[in-house]
């Protein structure tokens, strides 16, 4: 069976001493190097290759999160698990950001780390259920903004005649709806069409639809 081979960065021995006696109880595992700073680590790293490094988020001069950063862009075979005290928002979406594979807290069980190593070595991503949450919301926000971002350029007035145009009325049912002339909605149409940088009716529907318009009215 295939070891894997994992380097541990943390700047308090007593945790890499406890850490590394955990590890070394499963034959699976084999800590081939220690690091105390991010200049340490990625030394560490471009020398012996390792498959995983373990690498504590708050380290003396530079972060674990810039030693990931230059760790994964130079060698992006390797997997980061970030192993910190800390669920600050900002430091985890930075550790993504920087390439991390995993992100889990110091107060994990044993075997649960035991588990998220595994998990990593075997190619996925792993969150500590503590911050998953946080990433979702996170998620969730971005993809609000994006969609918001996607109607800034029209009016309240324009994305009603827009949505009505998503629902395949014609001008003369818009005019009807909004209380509006012909000729007003036409020229709402056409100035849709040019923000939005399509062509015709349909494709303003589709954009219209794929963007959950009705959500921002």
């Amino acid at each position: 069976m295939h070891k894997q081979r994992i380097v541990l960065v943390d700047d308090h021995e007593v945790v890499r001493l406890g850490i590394k006696a955990l590890l070394e109880r499963h034959p699976h595992f084999e800590v081939v190097g220690e690091a105390s700073t991010a200049k340490e680590a990625i030394e560490t790293v471009e020398r012996l290759l390792p498959d995983v490094v373990l690498m504590d988020i708050r380290l003396p001069g530079a972060s674990g999160i810039e030693a990931t950063e230059e760790i994964t862009n130079s060698f992006p075979e390797i997997k980061v698990i970030m192993l910190t005290s800390y669920a600050e928002d900002d430091m985890l979406f930075s550790a993504i950001r920087a390439g991390a594979s995993g992100y889990v807290l110091k107060q994990i069980g044993a075997e649960d780390l035991i588990k998220a190593i595994d998990a990593v070595g075997r190619g996925e991503a792993l969150l500590d259920p503590a911050v998953t949450q946080r990433v979702f919301q996170e998620v969730r926000r971005a993809v609000k903004e994006e969609e918001a971002s996607a109607f800034a350029n029209l009016s309240t007035q324009e994305k009603h005649v827009l949505l009505l145009v998503s629902e395949g009325r014609t001008n003369r049912e818009i005019a009807k709806s909004l209380f509006l002339g012909e000729g007003t909605v036409r020229n709402y149409v056409s100035s849709i069409l040019s923000k939005l940088g399509v062509s015709n009716r349909a494709e303003a529907a589709a954009y219209a639809v794929e963007h959950s318009l009705r959500d921002y009215l």
